[in-house]
């Protein structure tokens, strides 16, 4: 298991989410990517206080080229899709929930995306 581990939120900027809207969508983000992790990966990650990141990116095209490279990379991964009970049409990309995984291996990842603002 790796020393450091956290978790990564990517965001789907190009929607300029309302503020509520965007916390439901990272926190879907965080909870599914949770849930797609090993067991050991999940204990540590809970042990060292639930470690995350949220990041941006500028479109849903961007997010799934991440997701894709995060399965190769063998990286937990979950894109949320809105249900379009509210901002969004429903199937909307929204973010990706990305680990808990090694911190290294995250940053390699997705070193040079910004933090959300």
């Amino acid at each position: 298991m790796p020393d450091k581990i956290k978790q990564i939120i990517v965001v789907n900027e190009s929607l300029k989410l309302p503020r509520g809207k965007l916390a439901a969508q990272v926190a879907h983000a965080a909870v599914a990517a949770f849930l797609e992790a090993s067991e050991g990966a999940k204990q540590m990650w809970l042990a060292a206080g639930m470690p995350k990141v949220v990041l941006s990116i500028d479109s849903a095209e961007l997010l799934t080229e991440l997701e894709r490279e995060a399965n190769c990379r063998g990286i937990p991964a979950y894109m949320v899709a809105d249900a379009g009970r509210t901002v969004v049409p429903a199937g909307t990309i929204t973010c990706l929930g990305l680990g808990p995984a090694d911190a290294d291996e995250l940053n390699e990842l997705t070193g040079g995306l910004k933090l959300l603002r």
